[in-house]
């Protein structure tokens, strides 16, 4: 599934609204560790089935970032039914990406 892009005007629909789990990836395009998390966002949104990824870049939508706390970046938040199930913060293995999504 290919990662879904976040803004303001989605985000309720895309993932508080979502049946099941939603990872977001808080990251910013001059990020170097987001850069470096990037293509393992990619892969993980290929290879784990009935999980929606999704990315929202903090600068573009920092009410958002904002609203969940995200003062480091990267920041993952899974999400379930609509509810915070798990955070982490900072580059990470994908494993460790995996694990929140379970």
């Amino acid at each position: 599934m290919a990662v879904v892009k976040l803004t303001t005007a989605n985000f309720d629909q895309e993932v508080l609204k979502a049946d099941g789990t939603v990872l977001v990836d808080f990251y910013a395009d001059w990020c170097g560790p987001c850069k470096m998390m990037g293509p393992v966002v990619e892969e993980l949104s290929g290879e784990v089935s009935g999980v929606k990824v999704c990315k929202i870049n903090i600068d573009e939508e920092m009410e958002i970032a904002q609203r969940y706390g995200v003062m480091s970046i990267p920041t993952f938040i899974s999400f379930k039914n609509g509810e915070i199930a798990g955070k982490q913060v900072g580059a990470v293995p994908k494993s460790r990406l995996e694990e929140m999504v379970k």
